[in-house]
C-alpha cells in the first residue's frame, strides 16, 4: 500500500527548504508527497527576496482536496506566515484524524523572518495543541516556551512547557544551537525525557528543520511509532547534512537523496567490481604481472559520497598468484583496501569521474607499451618525498598521486613508481569504472 504524507508549508525557489525539501524527504522514504502551499518565496542560499502569501481559503482547499480524494496518513506544517493562514489550517486539519508534525518555522537560514509577530499567538493557540510532535530549534523553543535556553536542562524545561502548558502531545527541542560537543535533541513524550545524540558534522544546513520534521511525518505515515520515527529522522538529517549539496554562495542545502543513493550506489559498485574481478582472474597471462605484495582492484562510490576508505570497495586480502592462475583471497568488501583506496580518493580530488584503479608489478616494457598505445603515463619518485610527508602516517601515496598528476598537468591513465628501500615498484592503472581499467589492462598485456 502506498503511504501518503502531506506538507503544509511555503515554497523555496532555491529548492533547499520548504515544500521542496519536504517532498524530497518523502520520496527518500518511499512515501507519496502531497502539498498545500501557504506562501511562495523568492529565495536562494543567501537571502529571501520576496514573500507572497497564498489566500487562506485556497490553503484550506488544497488540504481538503488531497485529504478527501487521496487520503493523508500523516502531515506536517512548515511556514505558516500569518494568523489568517494559521487559523484556516487549524480549522481544516481538525476535520481529519491524521497525525500532525509541527515545525514552527519562524526565521529562514538567511535570517529573514518567516512568521509575522502578530501570528505567534495564533500558532500557539491554534496549531500547537493539534500537534503529535512539535520540532522547534533553540530560538523557536524560546519563543514558544517564554524561557531562555542555555543548556540541556533548559531545553528539557522548554519541551515540557510546550507539551504540558501549550497542549502538544510531544515536543523535541533540537540541539544544533546549544553549543554542545554533540547535537543533542531533547524529546519529551508521555511524561518522560529522551535524548537523541549525533556528532556534529561539517556540511550543509539549509533545510535541516524542514527535512527533519518531514522525515518524522514520513515515518509516521509508514506506521512507525513516534519514538522510532524521531530516531530515524535524526539519523537521516545527520547524513543529509554531512553529504550536503554544495551549491550557491550561502547556506547550502542538505542532501535528502543520500539516504537512498548511498545504499543504491554501494550495490552498483559491488556488482560492477565483482563482475570485473571474474573477468580479471580469467586473463591467462596475468600471474606474471601480480606484485609480490599481491594485487588489488578497487572501485569508489561517486565523489559526493567517497570520503574515506570505507567508501571504496576492494578485495579482502587482495588478489594473489595461485599456481598458474590468480585468485582473490576474499570477497568484495567496502574498506578492504588501504593503499589503493588512498590512491583513488586522491585521484578523484582532481578527476571526480575516475573511480577505479588496479595495481600491477612494475615492468619497463609495460610502461613503454603504454606510451606507444597512446595512454598517458606519469610517475613519482619516492626518493623525492619530503621528510614531513614521510613522517605523516599514510601520506606517501596521496603525495605521490598528486605529484604524478601535477607532473603532466593532466589526467594520467597510468602512474608508476620505482619503489624504495622495502617498497616494491608498482604500476597503477586508473579508469572511470572497473571495466575501463580492464580494457586498458588488456591493451597492455594481451
Amino acid at each position: 500500500m502506498i503511504r501518503k504524507a502531506l506538507t503544509i508549508a511555503g515554497s523555496d525557489s532555491g529548492g533547499g527548504a520548504g515544500i521542496e525539501a519536504d517532498l524530497k524527504t518523502y520520496s527518500a522514504f518511499g512515501v507519496h508527497g502531497l502539498v498545500a502551499i501557504t506562501s511562495v518565496t523568492a529565495q536562494n542560499t543567501q537571502e529571501v527576496r520576496a514573500i507572497h502569501d497564498v489566500d487562506p481559503e485556497v490553503v484550506a482547499k488544497q488540504i481538503e482536496a488531497v485529504a478527501d480524494d487521496i487520503g493523508v496518513d500523516a502531515a506536517k506544517t512548515g511556514m505558516l506566515s500569518n494568523a489568517e493562514i494559521i487559523k484556516a489550517v487549524a480549522k481544516t486539519v481538525k476535520k481529519y484524524s491524521f497525525p500532525l508534525v509541527v515545525d514552527p518555522v519562524m526565521i529562514a537560514k538567511s535570517g529573514a523572518p518567516l512568521l509575522r509577530e502578530d501570528a505567534m499567538d495564533a500558532l500557539i493557540e491554534k496549531i500547537i495543541p493539534l500537534a503529535k510532535v512539535v520540532t522547534p530549534n533553540k530560538p523557536e523553543a524560546e519563543k514558544l516556551s517564554g524561557i531562555r535556553i542555555e543548556n540541556l536542562e533548559d531545553a528539557r524545561k522548554a519541551a515540557k512547557i510546550i507539551v504540558e502548558e501549550l497542549g502538544a502531545e510531544s515536543a523535541i527541542v533540537k540541539g544544533g544551537h546549544l553549543g554542545l560537543s554533540e547535537a543533542v535533541d531533547v524529546f519529551y513524550f508521555n511524561g518522560e525525557f529522551k535524548e537523541y545524540r549525533a556528532p556534529f558534522v561539517d556540511g550543509c544546513t539549509h533545510g535541516t528543520g524542514c527535512s527533519f520534521s518531514a522525515a518524522i511525518a514520513a515515518n509516521l505515515a509508514k506506521g512507525k511509532e513516534l519514538e522510532e520515527a524521531v530516531r530515524i529522522a535524526k539519523e537521516f538529517i545527520t547524513m543529509g547534512i554531512y553529504y550536503g549539496a554544495k551549491i550557491g554562495y550561502g547556506h547550502c542545502p542538505v542532501n535528502q537523496n543520500a539516504w537512498i543513493e548511498i545504499p543504491a550506489e554501494k550495490w552498483r559498485v559491488y556488482e560492477s567490481l565483482r563482475n570485473a574481478i571474474k573477468e580479471l582472474v580469467a586473463i591467462e597471462n596475468l600471474p606474471q604481472y601480480v606484485p609480490e605484495v599481491g594485487m588489488n582492484f578497487v572501485y569508489a562510490l561517486p565523489r559526493l559520497y567517497a570520503r574515506s576508505k570505507d567508501d571504496v570497495a576492494g578485495v579482502k586480502g587482495r588478489i594473489v598468484k595461485f599456481g598458474s592462475a590468480v585468485k582473490p583471497v576474499g570477497g568484495v568488501e567496502f574498506g578492504a583496501s588501504d593503499h589503493l583506496a588512498r590512491a583513488i580518493l586522491t585521484y578523484m580530488n582532481f578527476f571526480p569521474e575516475t573511480r577505479s584503479v588496479l595495481n600491477l608489478k612494475y615492468s619497463e616494457e609495460l610502461i613503454k607499451k603504454a606510451s606507444n598505445l597512446g595512454l598517458r603515463v606519469s610517475f613519482y619518485d619516492r626518493r623525492e618525498e619530503p621528510e614531513e610527508i614521510k613522517a605523516q602516517e599514510g601520506g606517501t601515496i596521496p603525495w605521490g598521486i598528486r605529484t604524478a598528476i601535477e607532473r603532466i598537468n593532466g589526467k594520467p591513465d597510468i602512474i608508476y613508481h620505482l619503489g624504495n628501500w622495502g617498497k616494491e615498484a608498482m604500476i597503477l592503472i586508473f579508469g572511470e569504472t572497473p571495466q575501463v581499467v580492464l580494457r586498458k589492462l588488456k591493451m597492455l598485456i594481451e
